[in-house]
């Protein structure tokens, strides 16, 4: 495998920004890794949580061993603070994740493929919340979406609180009593896609001691609803990197062994 820092310009965010990918690299004399290469390859979009960056999956987990093993790139973003979402008061990191991303890794990189079949998602907490939102809004373009420990119900979170005293939310979300319902709600994103022809694949994993659990089994009960019943599983496990780096492997066989959903 190969490992690439990425640092380059972003128009949408108007910054500099980085990301860090991992790309196949097929040989003959590495030690200890299996590794594969084809002219094209699925791709990996894996989000971080909210205290993190671009860095943190390949300083927690064995990330680059576990895709060498099945000849896919990951591509580990930064989304800083954002939530992932075009701000109400700051920049447009969705839109930044989405379209401009893609774009730039692909012309950099040929071998990505932009099938959707080959681009999957997945993110913890924050980024678990980053990767429903990209497969519930774009299911044209993401087949499979993971999501570990996500903070899956921001609206619940911020009903209730005044914006004044919440002014990070307000910049990314604006009027607290418009969220429900909005772009931002992974509820209301749910009800859209459950209309659309392409469906992703959605799998939900959360630890039965971490404090987003019940936000997870509701999403899990409204997403059965809607006919976009999830790969769903609940155990052992709090909001920690002990529970990320082992989840992460069953992400992966979810979106790459045609029979892992139902084992």
């Amino acid at each position: 495998m190969a490992l690439i820092h990425l640092n380059f310009h972003s128009d949408i965010l108007g910054m500099a920004m980085q990301a860090d990918v991992i790309l196949p690299q097929k040989n003959t004399s590495l030690i200890g890794l299996k590794t594969t290469e084809s002219e094209t390859y699925p791709t990996l979009w894996l989000l971080h949580g909210l205290s993190d960056d671009n860095t943190i999956w390949q300083r927690r987990t064995s990330i680059e061993r576990y895709a060498s093993e099945r000849g896919i790139a990951v591509v580990m973003v930064n989304g800083h603070k954002s939530w992932y979402c075009d701000m109400k008061y700051g920049e447009r990191y969705f839109t930044y994740l989405t379209e401009e991303l893609p774009k730039i890794c692909r012309h950099f990189f040929r071998g990505m493929s932009a099938r959707r079949e080959d681009n999957v998602v997945a993110g913890l907490s924050m980024g678990g919340y980053g990767a429903l939102k990209c497969a519930l809004t774009y299911p044209d373009r993401y087949a499979a979406a993971a999501s570990l420990s996500g903070a899956v119900d921001i609206a619940a979170y911020v009903e209730g609180k005044k914006e004044q005293e919440n002014p990070y939310w307000y910049a990314i979300l604006g009027d607290f009593d418009k969220v429900r319902g909005s772009e931002n709600d992974l509820f209301a994103l749910a009800e859209r896609c459950a209309a659309s022809p392409q469906k992703p694949r959605l799998s939900l994993w959360c630890g039965t001691e971490d404090h987003l659990i019940h936000a997870n089994r509701r999403l899990k009960a409204h997403l059965d609803a809607l006919s976009l019943a999830p790969c769903y599983a609940e155990s052992e496990g709090d909001h920690s990197w002990t529970w990320w780096d082992l989840h992460i492997r069953d992400a992966l066989a979810f979106f790459f062994d045609p029979s892992a959903e139902n084992s």
